[in-house]
């Protein structure tokens, strides 16, 4: 008996062609595509739902929190979703549902190197196989997916690690959840660690800062001036620092602010390693919370859906410390 899914439309490469001297831009022409497109006839009871079209640059959090509360209300009608998404921040969105939605139906995310009028188009292919997950009894209860190239990710783990190609969603030093074949749907492994953030609401006043040798103090006094309640750092390897920064992280964190060090590295975690002024241990000493193997972007809106849903900073303080201590 076929599934019946929503396939949710948000804009991005997958619903844009080129237009002459304008370049690639948006389009509406996909809706129209899908509701007449023949290959999905025999995999599920497809409907589609015209919700945004922008590209993916313009997304801000709020409207990734928008869409997350839309998904939840939709899917009580239908066995599973899919959301089309442009690439550059399909990872944050993706992260950001799979925080926040309460429904353990299959929700999948995916989208499209190519455009629409670019030669070996990867968009229908990667729909096809999306709504094809949603529609497997194995992706109940697995968080949100993520569909790429007939590979399947969590939305925890996957990065987009390339500009261009169509391989270029990764999850690096992990691999592929599972596979789309032509055959079946194959997943290789268990996801072991998930959370949930079940919120009415975010708070976007987090702040992410990139290490470079010779980082001051400016950006994060900037932070904290213009009222952010966390900073999050992408430190260097296993989470450390250059020294001079540290009497603005002490500043910050007397402040009340929030301090999270993760890495600028794509793979391994940060540890209280290093003593020396600056490295690791000395930052977790100082009262800043090392944040595993989750990357900076991701961080940041665990952080914002954290103060969403308790807004008093020793509990935001406390509960994210706690979870990366059970990972």
């Amino acid at each position: 008996m076929k599934k019946n899914v929503l396939i949710i439309l948000t804009g991005g490469t997958i619903s844009m062609k080129s237009v002459g001297s304008l370049g690639v831009i948006p389009t509406s022409e996909l809706g129209d595509f899908l509701k007449q497109f023949p290959q999905l006839e025999g995999v599920a009871n497809v409907e589609v739902m015209d919700y945004l079209n922008v590209p993916s640059p313009y997304m801000t959090p709020d409207m990734m929190f928008d869409l997350a509360k839309t998904i939840d209300t939709k899917i009580l009608g239908y066995d599973g979703v899919v959301i089309t998404h442009g690439t550059d921040t399909l990872e944050e969105s993706a992260f950001l549902a799979d925080l926040v939605l309460t429904t353990r139906k299959p929700v999948v995310f995916t989208a499209a190197m190519r455009s629409g009028s670019d030669l070996g188009l990867d968009g229908p292919r990667n729909i096809i196989g999306s709504v094809r997950v949603a529609s497997h009894h194995e992706s109940f209860d697995k968080g949100v997916l993520v569909v790429m190239n007939d590979e399947i990710h969590t939305a925890r783990d996957v990065v987009k690690s390339d500009t261009g190609k169509v391989d270029a969603f990764t999850s690096p030093g992990l691999g592929a959840l599972g596979i789309v074949d032509p055959d079946a749907i194959v997943y290789h492994r268990a996801t072991l660690y998930r959370e949930s953030v079940w919120t009415e609401r975010i708070d976007t006043r987090v702040d992410l800062i990139k290490a470079v040798a010779g980082l001051d103090g400016r950006y994060i006094d900037c932070s904290v001036k213009s009222g952010c309640k966390a900073i999050v750092i992408e430190a260097f390897g296993r989470g450390n620092l250059p020294r001079d920064i540290i009497p603005h992280i002490e500043d910050a964190l007397a402040k009340g602010v929030i301090v999270v060090i993760t890495s600028r590295t794509f793979t391994g975690r940060v540890l209280p390693e290093y003593g020396y002024e600056g490295g690791g241990k000395h930052l977790q000493d100082l009262g800043a919370i090392l944040a595993g193997d989750l990357k900076g972007v991701k961080v940041r809106l665990k952080l914002m859906a954290l103060f969403g849903k308790y807004e008093d900073p020793d509990l935001v303080h406390r509960f994210f410390k706690q979870s990366q201590e059970l990972e």
